[in-house]
């Protein structure tokens, strides 16, 4: 629109109207968030070779579980991510959330109803209030078409929409942050489960080859007593060996299945819809976990991040409700048509409006409002707790994790070592069983000693890999990555 040179601008009256609006604007009960000032240590006291600089390319991080170099695992993640019902129901809280958050930002906005009537209405003849122009008592019809547009405005003066809206996102970012919680969690569990099947593999790999050398200890006997070298005594230890290694491969066979099915369920598949193949575990070292500095976890791990963004939430409805003290001020309009024959409801003479406010402003409530805002108050603190007790747990889980790998790789080393000196006491014992140096006895406890030790490392060797995973989940695993609450989840469960 071009302005007419001959028209003045009245520029103290719009000065005056837009710093109308920034006072308005401004005007925001309640507090400013900030973040608490809690005490972060400037570094973890476990100190280690994985305290070395590790460049962060070194390590996968959205798909941190490559880091272990297993196809195998790598294949289950994935389909874990795409199948897990947990996962699924995290998924729809987040749509959930988003749409609460959809719903406060709508306030923002003025209200529009469109409301169409048509009516027809006899009137009696007999009325008492006949119209004057009609004579004598007449029935008659009336007609009525209405065609109304409704609008209404409440005015954010004190801050209520804004903060509704700021709490609604905040719990909207929550969600999306539980929801990488569960991921994170789904993705550790996955990994500690399949380990746990592989070193499950590995002891069975162990307990056939004690079943194979036990026989052959068996073998000997029967050999020696047919020449009158052994007792029937030797020949019934010799048999129980045999046995009890049976049983217990037996036992741990039982273990693989309940591990198999924990794992399908984990894949959302049912037990006898998923199958894995007898892999033993390989004799790997522990990936090195560049762990970063403790105040890092602020913004790594997911769950430190929800318990914030909750916290969040609660400081701006203490705003909400320090907002109900002050007046609410809504405008109201109205505009259209309304007309007794349908062909002239559209005429200009047939057009209705209105317009209007209404101020509220409470007097007495008997507490209320004072009370509410007491209540949103406690909740914060309540929340302020839980964030600060988060933080706690995740250094303590990062320490034990570090102290864990650094103990657990000492008792890898000395496990190692009993291993080999177990097996070359067996083989000494049976060396010296066969010249007629010892008695059955010593050969019987040389390799029990020695497959307690293959066990045993074993077990080390699985707790190093589910203790790293430990690590992984207590510094946030690939939590770097994760998406803003505007766009989607970085998995899109498969419906």
């Amino acid at each position: 629109m071009i302005r007419n040179p001959s028209r003045p601008i009245h520029r103290p009256k719009l000065r005056i109207a837009a710093l109308s609006c920034v006072v308005l604007a401004s005007c925001t009960v309640g507090p400013e968030y900030k973040r608490p000032a809690e005490p972060v240590p400037q570094a973890f006291k476990e100190q280690g070779p994985w305290r070395e600089a590790v460049p962060q390319d070194a390590v996968a991080k959205g798909s941190w579980w490559e880091v272990f170099g297993d196809p195998g695992l790598n294949e289950i993640e994935q389909k874990a991510r795409a199948g897990n019902l947990q996962l699924k129901q995290a998924q729809a809280r987040v749509e959930q959330a988003r749409a609460v958050a959809g719903i406060a930002d709508s306030y923002f906005y003025p209200t529009i109803d469109l409301s169409v009537n048509a009516a027809r209405a006899g009137v009696s003849g007999n009325r008492p209030d006949q119209p004057s122009k009609l004579p004598g008592n007449v029935a008659y019809v009336t007609n009525a078409y209405r065609v109304p547009l409704y609008a209404s405005y409440e005015l954010d003066i004190w801050g209520k929409v804004r903060n509704q809206s700021k709490a609604a996102t905040a719990r909207a970012e929550a969600s999306l942050a539980q929801y990488y919680t569960i991921l994170l969690t789904l993705e550790g569990e996955v990994a500690r489960v399949y380990f746990l099947l592989r070193a499950n593999d590995a002891e069975l790999v162990i307990l056939k080859g004690g079943i194979a050398s036990r026989e052959r200890a068996l073998e000997l006997v029967l050999a020696r007593q047919r020449g009158g070298l052994a007792s029937k005594l030797d020949v019934l230890r010799a048999q129980t060996e045999v046995a009890t290694t049976q049983a217990e491969y037996e036992g741990t066979t039982r273990r693989r299945a309940d591990l198999e099915n924990a794992l399908a369920v984990l894949l959302g598949q049912t037990p006898e819809a998923f199958s894995l193949a007898m892999q033993a575990i390989a004799p790997i070292v522990p990936p090195r976990v560049p762990i970063g500095l403790p105040s890092d976890l602020l913004e790594r791990r997911p769950d430190v991040a929800e318990a914030e963004r909750l916290l969040i939430a609660r400081n701006a409805e203490i705003g909400v409700a320090k907002a109900a003290y002050f007046p609410s001020i809504k405008l109201i309009g109205g505009i259209g048509y309304e007309s007794n024959e349908l062909q002239t409801l559209l005429n200009r003479d047939s057009m209705i409006w209105a317009l209007g406010a209404s101020l509220a402003q409470p007097v007495f409530d008997g507490g209320r409002i004072s009370a509410n805002v007491q209540r949103v108050e406690a909740a914060y603190k309540e929340n302020l707790a839980a964030y600060q007790e988060r933080l706690l747990v995740a250094f303590g889980e990062v320490e034990s994790a570090l102290a864990g790998l650094r103990i657990l790789q000492l008792q890898a080393e000395a496990q190692a070592r009993a291993v080999d000196s177990a097996e070359e006491a067996t083989r000494l014992a049976t060396v010296r069983y066969k010249s007629g140096l010892v008695e059955f006895l010593d050969v019987l406890d040389a390799q029990r000693t020695s497959l307690q030790a293959q066990r045993q490392l074993v077990l080390v060797q699985s707790q190093q890999l589910t203790t790293t995973i430990g690590l992984i989940k207590a510094i946030g695993g690939g939590w770097e990555e994760r998406v803003p609450l505007t766009s989607k989840p970085a998995v899109q469960p498969s419906s």
